[in-house]
């Protein structure tokens, strides 16, 4: 094993520890509380659960030219699969988040995992395209809507108040750090073997650790442990008052999720997050690709879209703790504008320095738009459809992802270059931080509320 199979594995084991002992150890002592809030441990459970789930899914780019040359598949053919698993991830997230807000999260989350590890393995025995495009741009993104960082996102946001942002930045750092890790340990497992052991071992990796992991420590709300949001010993009160003070909602927090279609914030958000997804979903499939045609290694491409990944970890974790400082709307727009001019780097700049430098400059924008998405959702929004608002506004990311990875094969197959479809989508980002500037977070976001107001069902 190398030294990458032997961090994973470190990693692993360091992270099982850490959330592990501690609790086992409250329960043997039978203390009815850990000096160490609960939501800790479920953050750390749903970190790494996105670290083995998205960094199995992330590595489909390597399998790309071995199963294309194997099958004698078009790029365009394979990325049909890819493109249908992100349309796919999207439609079925609305109602994922209305089975979350309606029932809870806990065996949604768990089931999703089982089916994630069993259908990975399955990938091995892939024989025909139809095979493949049923299994992973059907069953498995499927399963992926019910374990995805929406879904834990929203349930986090029960957990966490006042920093909400930060811990929404990690939880979507997970899908990152998977990148980090799984995709250089997959490459060299493919190399050293093949196509159909790299897949079965990747669902076996998620089987053996993210799902006993989910099903010891995933929790619905603070209350069931007697606890409060963000550990507080008691709900927080007004000043000069003796009762709780209930949390004052925006005035377009509403107990129907359809009211949000009425509202411009949204659409501002959700067409944002639609760009998002298209500059994202294609470097997923494509990058690699892309890297190894201009004339890189497939170590060295992996490695420097593993390191894109590990930049794109701690700029979501940033993202987070800067939102919960700042405004987050000039956030999220200064994110889309930074990843835009990642893309010019990548296009514009000779040689293999402009891989290097795009993973740099657009690495750490990559999921950095998550939770600031989902944050400044919950605070537009409020909590009670939070699940099911936020999965319809990530239909549009998934859409887009959709889009540009289906485009981004026909026009290779059409010109024999990516530099089009990555042009085309790059150029996106730049009206995307316009629309996402444009959104008046003071007039509705809950953090800037003094007073009660009144539910509206529209705004501008």
């Amino acid at each position: 094993m190398t030294s990458t199979g032997f961090l994973i594995l470190s990693v692993g084991v360091l992270l099982l520890a850490w959330a592990i002992v501690p609790e086992i150890s409250r329960r043997v002592r039978g203390d009815g509380r850990s000096p160490i809030f609960y939501g800790w441990y479920l953050l750390g459970t749903f970190f790494f659960m996105a670290m083995l789930t998205m960094g199995a899914r992330n590595a489909f780019g390597i399998f790309v030219i071995p199963m294309s040359e194997e099958f004698d598949w078009s790029r365009g053919t394979i990325s049909l699969a890819a493109a249908l698993g992100a349309l796919v991830n999207g439609v079925t997230q609305p109602f994922m988040g209305r089975i979350f807000d309606r029932t809870g999260g806990r065996k949604l989350i768990i089931g999703g995992l089982v089916v994630i590890g069993l259908v990975t393995i399955l990938h091995s025995a892939t024989f025909h395209i139809f095979f493949l495009i049923f299994m992973f741009g059907f069953v498995l993104s499927t399963a992926m809507s019910a374990s995805s960082i929406n879904t834990t996102g929203a349930m986090l946001a029960r957990w966490f108040r006042r920093r909400r942002a930060v811990v929404m930045g990690i939880n979507a750092a997970g899908t990152s750090a998977g990148a980090l890790l799984l995709v250089p340990f997959a490459m060299y497992l493919l190399q050293a073997t093949n196509w159909r052991v790299t897949w079965a071992a990747l669902g076996l990796i998620v089987m053996v650790l993210a799902v006993p992991l989910a099903y010891l420590f995933v929790k619905e709300w603070p209350s069931e442990l007697g606890l409060q949001p963000d550990g507080d010993a008691e709900p927080p009160r007004q000043q000069g008052s003796a009762t709780p003070a209930q949390r004052i909602e925006g005035p377009l927090a509403s107990d129907n999720w359809k009211n949000s279609f009425r509202s411009t914030p949204f659409w501002q958000m959700s067409l944002s997050y639609y760009v998002c997804g298209s500059t994202t979903f294609i470097l997923t499939v494509h990058f690699i690709p892309y890297a190894i045609q201009r004339g890189v290694t497939p170590t060295l491409a992996a490695t420097v879209f593993g390191l894109m990944m590990g930049l794109n970890a701690a700029g979501a974790i940033g993202a987070g703790w800067l939102a919960d400082r700042f405004s987050r709307k000039n956030l999220l727009a200064s994110v889309y504008f930074c990843r835009g001019c990642g893309y010019m780097l990548l296009l514009l700049v000779p040689g293999d320095a402009s891989l290097w430098a795009f993973a740099i400059v657009a690495g750490f924008s990559w999921i950095a738009t998550a939770p600031l998405t989902t944050t400044l959702t919950a605070d537009v929004y409020g909590l009670r459809t939070l699940g099911t608002v936020s999965g319809v506004s990530f239909v549009f990311h998934q859409v887009g992802g959709f889009v540009s990875v289906w485009v981004a094969g026909i026009l290779f197959d059409v010109t024999g270059s990516y530099t089009v479809p990555f042009a085309l989508m790059g150029s996106l980002l730049f009206p995307a931080a316009l629309s996402a500037f444009s959104i008046r977070e003071r007039k509705y976001s809950s953090r800037y509320q003094t007073a009660p107001v009144v539910a509206a069902a529209a705004g501008d």
